[in-house]
């Protein structure tokens, strides 16, 4: 069994809830990604990603200087912990159509599993690859 803690990313970028919509976006373009998590000091309190900038705030008319990030993040956050089975993880994506789940240790955040860290232990390629197109056909619908 391969638990999250063995695949995912532990140095992870975040922003605080009053960050503005800019920020978020200069730290995702910085960091080549499409999402942070929204954290007060080590507390996850949301998911930012740059199609909620997009439609929450610029296709709205408002001024991504002037929003800040709570005002435009997702506030219901899937997380799992470091002791999350990986297929456990890949199903978890696929059922709520999420890239990127935040792992929480403790009330804080530590890491973050996305679809590609999967990816890179064999044993879940077919579980990523199908979480990835079940996430894709989804928004297709949208």
């Amino acid at each position: 069994m391969t638990l999250v803690r063995e695949c995912m990313t532990t140095n992870v970028q975040t922003c605080a809830p009053h960050d503005t919509a800019t920020a978020a976006a200069k730290m995702m373009r910085d960091i080549n990604c499409g999402s942070l998590p929204v954290c007060e000091g080590k507390k996850i309190v949301g998911m930012i990603t740059d199609r909620d900038i997009v439609l929450k705030c610029v296709a709205a008319g408002k001024d991504p200087d002037s929003v800040h990030c709570h005002e435009c993040m997702t506030k219901d956050v899937v997380t799992c912990s470091p002791d999350t089975d990986a297929h456990e993880c890949a199903r978890m994506m696929a059922d709520h159509q999420i890239r990127r789940i935040p792992v929480v240790e403790n009330g804080e955040i530590v890491g973050i599993c996305a679809i590609g860290d999967l990816a890179t232990i064999n044993i879940h390629i077919n579980e990523a690859g199908e979480a990835l197109s079940e996430i894709s056909e989804q928004q297709q619908l949208h």
